[in-house]
């Protein structure tokens, strides 16, 4: 088990290339650092707690980088101890971790978003889930509840998996768990620890029915249905039989007769993603521990000799991740990723949340650029005339938060109308200045639109690097105001709320 968790880390160091910056939401949480709060308009405040953790060590990019690979690699512990838990061998449990290790969980396990903790948070509840009914020992129940509550406040996709449990325990013989007072204590006990999340969203009118309304009709408005199940395909490729192993034996194998519920619960959550136009990756909590489950009944069925096809499940993933490394799970640099974009197209990876296919997959767009842009704001910032204040106002969260992340000058506090930021502008001082960071298409009036309200108003510079998605993003640099500034933003501000 040590031996995989060293590999794990090294992977997700050695593969990551360092032509890329941080990703574009990497710089929101990081700065959620800055502005604790129990919610988020965009994410539950878990983030915001690691990337404290994060900034107390320093910040740097090993840092951000070390938090989803411990996610992923406690993930492949759980799924290690779920196996020994069912009484699996030495080749179930080698079986299992490497299905995990080498799966999408590599691609997941890079960025410092929810998703790492999110898929760890789901396979612990499974896993606690099973102890239960296994041992029928009240603590699993209790454990369940508060490791649903950690998830829930890292990211509100788990309550996919309890709108899968709930109903197929009830399905089962394992439905006498509602008639247990320790059931509802548990209840109660997730509902405390998440409670002054819900109170936040309350007291700021649930804005995460807000987020999923614009989500639907700008994003998930264009996730197709079939292409969602052919991605859940592709998540644990080289594991695939081991996962179909595992739907048999829950509904045919006699020692996992009382776990039979994960069987139905498996589809009722499945089903629930497809029907809401669901994102492919929302889902990929669901498998490790069902990768766990195939592992220990492939193992009890071919011990009686049947070593070639142990070995052939055993190659399986390592041939795919073989087949797949410089495609899939080794970020190759932009100009790798145009030379082959035939075979990235193939596979879907070039397609955006837009629904349409571009030169690099979205995630490695959004990793370039940041640096650059950060730099030249920063060195229109400290040319700004002495004794005055400037406020430098962004198109989206991405742009506010890589000047954050990469100023020198810690008097530099980027701020947007966009996501969170709409909330942290801070007006104890009249603004004199604006350096303005819009997006290329949205550029072309800023000058007809501002320069009227301030005596001098320049283009300092823009983002030249066309592999990145804020390629030609331009710094507009406005000085000496002829208005109230503050005024105007406080109007906007409310205006975008």
């Amino acid at each position: 088990m040590l031996g995989f968790i060293l590999l794990k880390f090294l992977l997700q160091y050695y593969l990551i290339n360092p032509r890329y910056d941080l990703q574009r939401d990497e710089y929101l949480h990081l700065d959620q650092a800055n502005h604790l709060a129990l919610g988020y308009l965009s994410v539950p405040p878990a983030t915001s707690w690691i990337a404290c953790i994060i900034q107390l060590a320093g910040g740097s990019v090993y840092w951000v980088r070390f938090f989803p690979a411990l996610f992923g690699a406690l993930t492949i512990i759980i799924v290690w101890k779920t196996i020994e838990t069912l009484k699996g061998n030495l080749y179930a449990l080698i079986l299992g971790a490497t299905c995990v290790l080498l799966s999408a969980l590599i691609r997941i396990n890079f960025l410092f978003q929810p998703n790492s903790l999110d898929v760890l948070c789901w396979t612990a509840c499974y896993f606690a889930i099973i102890q239960y009914f296994r041992t029928a020992q009240p603590k699993w129940i209790y454990i369940t509840a508060c490791v649903f509550a950690i998830g829930f406040l890292n990211k509100y996709n788990i309550v996919f998996l309890l709108i899968g449990l709930l109903p197929a325990i009830l399905m089962t013989e394992q439905r006498n768990i509602f008639a247990k007072k320790e059931f509802y204590i548990a209840l109660l006990l997730a509902l405390l620890l998440i409670s002054p999340n819900l109170y936040w969203q309350y007291t700021n009118d649930f804005p995460v029915f807000r987020h999923f309304k614009v989500l639907n009709d700008t994003q998930l408005i264009h996730v197709n249905r079939w292409l969602f199940l052919r991605e859940q395909l592709s998540y644990f490729l080289g594991a695939l039989p081991v996962l179909i192993a595992s739907l048999y034996a829950l509904l045919f194998y006699r020692p996992f007769r009382k776990y039979k519920f994960l069987f139905w619960s498996f589809l009722f959550s499945l089903i629930t993603f497809v029907y809401l136009r669901a994102k492919g990756y929302y889902a990929i909590g669901i498998y490790p521990i069902y990768i766990a489950l195939g592992s220990v009944y492939l193992a009890d069925i071919l011990k009686q000799g049947k070593r070639f096809q142990a070995l052939i499940y055993l190659a399986l993933p390592v041939i795919i991740y073989a087949l797949l490394f410089n495609i899939v799970f080794r970020i190759e640099s932009p100009t790798e990723i145009i030379k082959r974009n035939n075979v990235y197209k193939k596979i879907g990876l070039l397609r955006w949340e837009d629904g349409k296919d571009h030169s690099l997959p979205q995630d490695f767009a959004d990793m370039l650029g940041w640096k650059e842009l950060a730099a030249k704001v920063e060195l229109a910032y400290n040319g700004m005339p002495k004794d005055t204040r400037t406020v430098i106002l962004c198109d989206n969260y991405g742009q506010a938060g890589a000047i954050n992340y990469y100023a020198g000058n810690k008097a530099i506090r980027a701020v947007s109308f966009n996501a969170d930021y709409i909330n942290w502008f801070e007006f104890e001082k009249p603004a004199d200045n604006v350096i303005r960071v819009k997006v290329f298409a949205d550029s072309k009036d800023e000058f007809a639109k501002t320069s009227p309200y301030f005596q001098k108003s320049v283009v300092a510079d823009s983002v030249n690097n066309p592999m990145a998605r804020e390629y030609k993003t331009t710094i507009f640099v406005f000085t000496g105001s002829k208005t109230d500034v503050n005024k105007r933003l406080k109007a906007e501000i409310e205006e975008e709320k």
